[in-house]
C-alpha cells in the first residue's frame, strides 16, 4: 500500500445540513419554522425536506419516524450510550435573547445557557420528537475571560 494514497486529498469545504427525523410533519414543520427555518423543496420520493434560514443554515426533515409515547432520545436519554450523531448545534448572536424568546414562546430550555469551554455559551432545546437542538453564541477573546 502506498502511504500517499492514505491521504484524503478532498476533505470538506463546508458543512451542508443535518437530518433530523421526525414523525408528524406538520407539527415538525411548525416548530421549525418558528426557529427561522424556511421549507425550500420538498423530496417526495425521501419523504423528506429542505428547510433553511435567511442565513443560509441548512437542515432536512426526514418524515418517517415512528410516533412513539414517551418520545425519549433514544442516544441521550437511554443508559447504554449507542454510537450515533446526538445533536446538532447552530451559532446564534445573543444567548440571552434567544433564551427569552424560548420563554415566550413555550419552548422549554432542557439545559443552560452555560459555557463550555473557551469560545462558547450553549443551550439546548428539544423539538417535539426529542431530538436534542444547541444553540451557541460565540465568545470573543475580550469576553472569554467573564463567566455567564
Amino acid at each position: 500500500m502506498n502511504p500517499s494514497s492514505d491521504v484524503n486529498t478532498q476533505i470538506a469545504l463546508a458543512y451542508d445540513h443535518v437530518g433530523i427525523r421526525v414523525s408528524n410533519r406538520q407539527e415538525a414543520m411548525t416548530f421549525y419554522e418558528r426557529l427561522g427555518f424556511t421549507e425550500t423543496y420538498r423530496i417526495p420520493e425521501g419523504e423528506a425536506n429542505e428547510m433553511i434560514t435567511s442565513a443560509g443554515v441548512r437542515i432536512n426533515l426526514i418524515f418517517n419516524a415512528a410516533k412513539v409515547k414517551d418520545r425519549k432520545n433514544l442516544l441521550l436519554d437511554e443508559t447504554i450510550k449507542r454510537p450515533g450523531i446526538t445533536h446538532p448545534a447552530f451559532i446564534i448572536h445573543d444567548i440571552n435573547e434567544f433564551q427569552n424568546w424560548l420563554l415566550k414562546a413555550g419552548i422549554k430550555v432542557t439545559e443552560g445557557p452555560k459555557k463550555l469551554g473557551p469560545r462558547r455559551i450553549a443551550l439546548f432545546i428539544r423539538d417535539p420528537d426529542g431530538n436534542v437542538l444547541e444553540f451557541n453564541q460565540l465568545l470573543s477573546e475580550e469576553t472569554n475571560h467573564e463567566t455567564i
